[in-house]
Protein backbone atom coordinates (compact mmCIF):
# COMPACT_ATOMS: atom_id res chain seq x y z
CA UNK A 1 0.00 0.00 0.00
CA UNK A 2 1.40 3.37 -1.01
CA UNK A 3 1.38 6.52 1.10
CA UNK A 4 1.47 9.91 -0.61
CA UNK A 5 2.65 13.28 0.68
CA UNK A 6 2.30 16.45 -1.35
CA UNK A 7 4.39 19.59 -1.02
CA UNK A 8 5.14 22.77 -2.91
CA UNK A 9 1.89 24.62 -2.57
CA UNK A 10 1.74 28.28 -1.61
CA UNK A 11 0.73 31.76 -2.61
CA UNK A 12 1.61 32.99 -6.08
CA UNK A 13 0.56 35.94 -8.20
CA UNK A 14 -1.48 35.38 -11.31
CA UNK A 15 0.83 34.54 -14.18
CA UNK A 16 3.33 32.94 -11.85
CA UNK A 17 4.51 29.36 -11.51
CA UNK A 18 4.67 26.65 -8.89
CA UNK A 19 5.91 23.10 -8.86
CA UNK A 20 4.09 20.59 -6.71
CA UNK A 21 5.76 17.39 -5.59
CA UNK A 22 4.25 14.16 -4.35
CA UNK A 23 6.50 11.70 -2.58
CA UNK A 24 5.40 8.10 -2.35
CA UNK A 25 6.41 5.52 0.22
CA UNK A 26 5.44 1.87 0.40
CA UNK A 27 4.35 -0.20 -2.56
CA UNK A 28 6.09 -0.26 -5.91
CA UNK A 29 5.88 3.29 -7.20
CA UNK A 30 6.50 2.38 -10.83
CA UNK A 31 3.44 0.11 -10.82
CA UNK A 32 1.07 3.00 -10.16
CA UNK A 33 -0.52 5.41 -12.54
CA UNK A 34 -0.27 8.77 -10.81
CA UNK A 35 -2.71 11.63 -10.96
CA UNK A 36 -3.24 15.14 -9.70
CA UNK A 37 -6.67 16.41 -8.72
CA UNK A 38 -7.85 19.67 -7.21
CA UNK A 39 -10.76 20.93 -5.20
CA UNK A 40 -11.74 24.56 -4.80
CA UNK A 41 -14.06 25.75 -2.03
CA UNK A 42 -17.66 24.88 -2.79
CA UNK A 43 -16.72 22.83 -5.83
CA UNK A 44 -16.32 19.15 -6.51
CA UNK A 45 -12.91 17.61 -6.81
CA UNK A 46 -11.76 17.59 -10.41
CA UNK A 47 -9.14 15.81 -12.45
CA UNK A 48 -6.07 17.83 -13.42
CA UNK A 49 -3.49 15.48 -14.92
CA UNK A 50 -2.27 11.89 -14.96
CA UNK A 51 0.86 10.06 -16.01
CA UNK A 52 1.55 6.46 -16.90
CA UNK A 53 4.02 4.07 -15.37
CA UNK A 54 7.15 5.29 -17.07
CA UNK A 55 5.94 8.74 -17.95
CA UNK A 56 5.41 8.15 -21.62
CA UNK A 57 1.69 8.76 -21.46
CA UNK A 58 0.17 11.89 -19.99
CA UNK A 59 -3.35 13.24 -19.84
CA UNK A 60 -4.57 16.72 -18.94
CA UNK A 61 -7.79 18.46 -18.22
CA UNK A 62 -8.64 20.96 -20.93
CA UNK A 63 -8.50 23.79 -18.40
CA UNK A 64 -4.78 23.24 -17.73
CA UNK A 65 -3.56 21.91 -21.07
CA UNK A 66 -0.56 23.88 -22.28
CA UNK A 67 0.05 25.44 -18.87
CA UNK A 68 0.60 22.47 -16.55
CA UNK A 69 3.03 19.61 -16.97
CA UNK A 70 3.06 16.34 -15.07
CA UNK A 71 6.20 14.25 -14.73
CA UNK A 72 7.56 11.48 -12.58
CA UNK A 73 10.91 10.27 -11.30
CA UNK A 74 10.52 6.60 -10.50
CA UNK A 75 13.91 6.15 -8.76
CA UNK A 76 12.90 9.01 -6.44
CA UNK A 77 9.32 7.72 -6.03
CA UNK A 78 8.06 11.20 -6.82
CA UNK A 79 5.56 12.75 -9.18
CA UNK A 80 5.55 16.44 -10.03
CA UNK A 81 3.10 18.97 -11.33
CA UNK A 82 4.65 22.03 -12.91
CA UNK A 83 2.10 24.82 -13.09
CA UNK A 84 2.79 27.85 -15.29
CA UNK A 85 0.71 30.91 -16.14
CA UNK A 86 -1.39 30.40 -13.06
CA UNK A 87 -4.83 31.96 -12.95
CA UNK A 88 -7.01 32.81 -9.95
CA UNK A 89 -9.33 29.97 -10.96
CA UNK A 90 -6.46 27.51 -10.45
CA UNK A 91 -6.58 28.18 -6.71
CA UNK A 92 -7.52 24.99 -4.88
CA UNK A 93 -6.25 22.22 -2.70
CA UNK A 94 -4.24 19.94 -4.95
CA UNK A 95 -4.20 16.23 -4.28
CA UNK A 96 -1.89 13.54 -5.51
CA UNK A 97 -3.43 10.12 -6.13
CA UNK A 98 -2.33 6.67 -7.21
CA UNK A 99 -4.13 4.08 -9.28
CA UNK A 100 -2.96 0.53 -9.71
CA UNK A 101 -4.33 -1.29 -12.74
CA UNK A 102 -6.44 -3.26 -13.28
CA UNK A 103 -8.34 -1.08 -10.82
CA UNK A 104 -9.94 1.87 -12.55
CA UNK A 105 -10.23 4.06 -9.48
CA UNK A 106 -7.60 6.05 -7.62
CA UNK A 107 -7.42 4.16 -4.35
CA UNK A 108 -4.65 6.12 -2.65
CA UNK A 109 -4.65 9.83 -1.88
CA UNK A 110 -2.41 12.36 -0.25
CA UNK A 111 -3.54 14.96 2.26
CA UNK A 112 -3.40 17.81 -0.24
CA UNK A 113 -1.46 21.03 -0.61
CA UNK A 114 -3.01 24.48 -0.90
CA UNK A 115 -2.41 26.64 -3.94
CA UNK A 116 -3.53 30.25 -3.73
CA UNK A 117 -3.36 32.57 -6.73
CA UNK A 118 -3.72 36.29 -6.20
CA UNK A 119 -5.03 38.49 -8.97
Amino acid sequence: QVQLVESGGGLVQAGGSLRLSCAATGGTFSSYIMGWFRQAPGKEREFVAAIGWIGGTTLYADSVKGRFSISRDNPKNTVYLRMNSLKPEDAAVYYCAARQPPRSDYAYWGQGTQVTVSS
